[in-house]
């Protein structure tokens, strides 16, 4: 693990990483922010997952959350969306497929499935180097954005005792039914619809015998919200299944880092007060 580049915040230290991954056999760079407070005590960690196109850069410039994270003691720990490298495979002429599209899932099929296994990235081999390396405690939050809202909600899911806390910003609800997921999952996963649910919210909650409560803000003015995120399926499936969900539609907001900014602060005390229970 090599450290590329660190700057003071808030009175923490927002560094960033590269290193040699293993499930994705190529070189990942991750962001962590570390609060004051981990110069003293080990803290909890909250994971961010970025959108479509995105890499861990633009949340921790675009996002403003290193301060409430050292408000509120928490370590911010932002991967990347993806593999990287010259080596890696990619659809240069699509932005939802390859570099910076990962979708945070394991993929089966060629030429895709030697690098991009994000989800066994996210849950496994990340937090074991976190915890290895950085003064922190194992209680576990996370969250997203759009594509990294079905990252956090997923994760969540599939390791309900792994993390304390989940939430998510616009996320992408039921990808098994929406365009991107449709597209991407044939693609990363094949055309077994049946191995496509593994990575689906919706899907998820149907057959989930834990619960984690999920916080989802969505913004009414978003061009994707119908078509692509479906939220509304998220809400309809939740209530089903008796699955607890704080829904909160705001409006007039769209699917930018507007709305990420405007509310990433609310988001982080609600991680907060479960992570420091």
């Amino acid at each position: 693990m090599q450290k590329i580049e660190t700057v003071k915040e808030f009175d923490g230290w927002l560094s960033r990483y590269t290193h040699e991954s293993e499930c994705c056999n190529c070189e990942m760079t991750f962001s962590i922010y570390l609060p004051p407070q981990a110069e003293t005590q080990v803290v909890p960690s909250l994971y961010w997952l970025s959108g479509l196109t995105c890499t861990d850069d633009n949340f921790r410039v675009k996002a403003g959350a290193q301060r409430y994270a050292a408000e509120h003691g928490l370590a911010l720990i932002i991967p990347d969306t993806s593999p990287r490298g010259e080596e890696v495979p990619d659809s240069p002429d699509r932005y939802d497929l390859g570099k910076g599209a990962g979708f945070y899932i394991d993929a089966t099929q060629n030429p895709w499935h030697k690098n991009y296994q994000m989800y066994s990235y996210i849950t496994r081999e990340l937090p074991k180097l976190i915890e290895q390396f950085f003064p922190v405690n194992g209680r576990k939050g996370i969250f997203g954005h759009s594509m990294g809202g079905h990252g956090a909600l997923i994760c969540a899911l599939k390791n309900p005792k792994m993390y304390q806390s989940a939430s998510a910003l616009s996320p992408i609800c039921h990808p098994t039914k929406c365009p991107w997921g449709k597209n991407i999952f044939k693609e990363y996963l094949g055309s077994d619809i049946s191995q496509w649910s593994a990575y689906d919210a919706c899907n998820l909650i149907a057959k989930s015998s834990e619960v984690i409560p999920f916080l989802v803000d969505q913004g009414t003015n978003d061009e994707f919200l119908e078509e692509q995120l479906m939220t509304s399926e998220l809400q309809s499936t939740c209530e089903d299944y008796n699955y607890p969900l704080e829904l909160r539609m705001r409006e007039d907001y769209d699917h930018s880092y507007h709305f990420i900014a405007t509310f990433i602060g609310e988001h982080i005390q609600y991680h907060a007060n479960i992570l420091h229970e």
